[in-house]
């Protein structure tokens, strides 16, 4: 995915209300460089996506695996795509929420979209992947700036960013093993979560 300038109008609004953020290796590289490194470690141990995947059977005696599945990965695609859509939709939402907000879509989105996939999935079925996580940043983003022009491979026409994101879910959604459950939810969150974000940055802006 190609990912367009935020438009320049807004630069103005956003140093009047945007978050402090803190000097330091960003939460998006953070959470980028801790999937790669799990991935990896789980290419040389593939037994930890067994203890630590999400089985909806299993949820009750191992409740960390809603929270430990987030960050393993089943193939090098899975991760590749995951973490491109989170660098994009990550770096922008930060720089709209700050640092705390961006985490806490993030972690909070994930961890209902494993919630949602206990509810939802088969009992002995098992997930694993940010995606969730990743549906609700880029949910909240959709809402705040619907408008954003993004090129998504392989098409090459821009489409406003709601479109990608809606129309991701249910493409995605079609397809076989695909934990559609986890992106419902982390996408509900996301869309929740952005709304709140916009209506406080418009009335921040008011008071600007």
């Amino acid at each position: 995915m190609l990912w367009r300038s935020l438009p320049v109008y807004h630069i103005r609004v956003y140093r009047a209300y945007q978050p402090r953020q803190r000097r330091g290796l960003s939460p998006v590289w953070l959470l980028i460089g801790l999937n790669v490194i799990l991935f990896i470690v789980s290419l040389a141990s593939p037994q930890l996506i067994l203890s630590f995947g999400l089985v909806p059977q299993d949820v009750a005696a191992r409740p960390w695996t809603v929270f430990t599945s987030l960050f393993l990965h089943a193939s090098f695609g899975h991760i590749l795509a995951n973490m491109i859509t989170l660098y994009f939709f990550g770096k922008n939402l930060q720089l709209l929420i700050g640092s705390r907000g961006f985490l806490m879509v993030y972690l909070i989105g994930g961890l209902l979209g494993s919630l949602m996939y206990v509810l939802l999935a088969p009992p002995l079925s098992i997930a694993i992947g940010a995606s969730g996580a990743v549906f609700a940043v880029g949910g909240a983003l959709a809402v705040m700036r619907p408008k954003l022009r993004v090129i998504i491979f392989p098409v090459p026409v821009p489409v406003p960013l709601w479109g990608a994101v809606v129309g991701g879910f249910v493409i995605l959604s079609f397809l076989p093993n695909v934990a559609w459950q986890a992106h419902l939810g982390g996408l509900a969150f996301g869309l929740a979560a952005g709304y709140f974000y916009r209506k406080r940055e418009r009335s921040r802006t008011l008071a600007f």
